[in-house]
């Protein structure tokens, strides 16, 4: 069956549910009362969101720097404008992306003053994150960050206990924090377990989260987190909302798209409500995968996404039901 039959045929089985019990049991769906402030955007470019506790409003789609990994300079350069021209002022970037930040840092040098940029790092000793930021900082182009990021925590022991340390990357962060180099302070994260066990040892600004359909209706993978978040006034920065499932690497929309490693919708009626149900929740900016063209899907659908509706959850859950989650709660 075609995606979009099969959306069609979800939207009349929705319609014939007089009321959705399951919704009482997920936290934050269409609760506009806990959705970041919106500040009235300007015609034709994207809407912005208060960023947690601060008073910086970023764009709801953010650029993620793998888009510009292993292009062309004068590519880079492109996407780069072209998402500037857009509204897009949220930039995130990884040593850890290839040859990303070398791409990022010309192409972003013009807007530099105007934008926000995000960096991270994988290090979880002082003298190894060290090395890194500095050596980020000089690809980039740029002489602080506006989020400098623990990334990719995924082990409590391995990577919060270790980055907390006495000689921990975060030792690190917190004095360049004070030097004025970074001004807020975030995790990304893959893991529910090591989320909530960094935001117990520190008063972050933000956490980079997967917030996708599939993994919070089916997987269950993203509630708690979202929650806890939202109470300590973070802002909550969106990943992986245009990815559908897992999938081998011999599936055919995944080998056109190198960059995933996982399946990715491509579906543009699919995209829209899996955008509307992310971009419902209170998350500040949501990123997409690191493919041009999931980008650009994403910039062209987000000031088309209205908070979303019983039915929409309805029909995002009998699909999700359908799929294998890149994430699940774990046991």
């Amino acid at each position: 069956m075609k995606r979009r039959d099969f959306l069609k045929k979800t939207t009349l089985a929705a319609a014939a549910l007089p009321s959705l019990a399951f919704l009482d049991s997920l936290p934050l769906l269409a609760q506009s009362a806990a959705m970041p402030k919106e500040a009235a955007g300007k015609p034709g470019l994207l809407a912005r969101r208060k960023y947690g506790k601060t008073e910086v409003f970023l764009s709801v789609i953010g650029f993620g720097g793998i888009v510009v990994r292993d292009t062309e300079q004068k590519e880079a350069n492109r996407f780069v404008a072209e998402a500037f021209e857009k509204g897009v002022n949220y930039f995130d970037v990884a040593p850890s992306y290839g040859d990303a930040e070398i791409k990022l840092g010309p192409a972003l040098e013009p807007y530099r003053k105007e934008v926000f940029l995000a960096c991270k790092t994988t290090q979880r000793g002082y003298a190894g994150a060290k090395q890194e930021f500095e050596r980020s900082l000089e690809r980039l182009r740029t002489d602080h960050f506006d989020l400098y990021q623990l990334h990719a925590i995924t082990d409590v022991q391995k990577d919060v206990e270790r980055a907390f340390a006495e000689d921990g990357a975060m030792k690190l962060l917190l004095e360049e924090k004070k030097q004025g180099r970074i001004r807020y302070l975030g995790f990304s994260a893959h893991s529910q377990e090591a989320a909530a066990e960094a935001m117990k040892r520190y008063d972050f600004d933000s956490v980079l989260f997967p917030v996708n359909f599939a993994g919070y209706l089916e997987g269950q993978f993203g509630p708690e987190i979202v929650t806890q978040a939202r109470d300590k006034g973070m802002a909550i920065l969106a990943l992986k909302i245009l990815a559908r499932q897992r999938a081998p690497q011999d599936d055919p929309v995944r080998k056109q798209y190198p960059k995933c490693w996982y399946q990715p919708i491509t579906d543009v009626e699919e995209a829209k409500l899996a955008m509307t149900f992310t971009l419902s929740q209170p998350v500040t900016s949501a990123v997409p995968p690191g493919d041009i063209r999931s980008f650009r899907l994403a910039m062209e659908l987000a000031p088309q996404i209205k908070p979303i509706t019983e039915q929409q959850v309805a029909q995002l859950k009998t699909l999700a039901a359908t799929l294998n989650p890149i994430f699940r709660k774990q046991a």
